[in-house]
């Protein structure tokens, strides 16, 4: 049976974080954690906190939101690049938004023994913008609203509500590395692509929104 790769990353997510929810070694080991990143050089630590999460809702949303979007993003890239460098580009995509994220963390906190973070929430941001990019007027359901926005106002929603809540601070959601991601995610598709492939990525995305229909800007469930 064939899978894909993100249903892949969805197992082995799901395998390593339930194994972290039992076993506080491998939740310690892998997390990420800045200052022992600096003092003793493991920097592996800017991938496999990807892999564990802080419970069960917490990695059951970031693995559903994983899924929803990523079997297509992952599509649309072997559509893209071809196949083999469509998984290429798709996987590396998604572990780069990994470290890519957390950076300004592990600037911010190199020297702080009491900041540690976890998740898939910052490479999840990354698939997600990179499907409003390919799929802009796509509606996107919101939990408080009964219709669907179109994705890029969804994204420009998105963008704004985790900026003001990093900036906020106070809560033990890492706010700033969902935006990193999900610019990491657009900024990631559109150098690719235009390096890589023939697709014009920017364009197509500038051309369905010039030409969005009134209708299509909510749409009821």
């Amino acid at each position: 049976m064939h899978l894909s790769l993100t249903v892949l990353v969805i197992i082995i997510t799901t395998l390593v974080s339930l194994s972290a929810f039992n076993s506080r070694k491998i939740m310690d080991d892998l997390i990420f954690y800045p200052a022992i990143i600096r003092e003793k050089n493991q920097y592996y630590r800017f991938l496999t906190y990807g892999f564990i999460h802080a419970d069960f809702m917490h990695l059951a949303f970031n693995m559903y939101a994983f899924y929803l979007f990523g079997e297509f993003t992952e599509k649309a890239f072997l559509t893209i690049f071809g196949e083999g460098s469509g998984k290429f580009f798709y996987l590396a995509m998604y572990l780069l938004a990994l470290i890519a994220c957390v950076i300004p963390d592990y600037n911010k906190h190199s020297t702080n023994h009491q900041y540690r973070s976890l998740g898939a929430s910052g490479a999840v941001s990354a698939v997600v913008f990179a499907y409003i990019l390919l799929n802009p007027l796509q509606g996107i359901g919101l939990i408080f609203l009964p219709f669907f926005i179109p994705g890029f106002i969804f994204g420009i929603l998105y963008v704004v509500v985790s900026y003001y809540l990093g900036r906020k601070g106070g809560t033990n959601i890492n706010h700033n590395a969902h935006l990193w991601g999900a610019l990491f995610g657009v900024v990631f598709l559109i150098v690719t692509s235009k390096l890589f492939s023939n697709f014009p990525v920017l364009d197509n995305f500038i051309f369905q929104v010039k030409n969005m229909r009134l209708d299509q800007l909510f749409q009821t469930y």
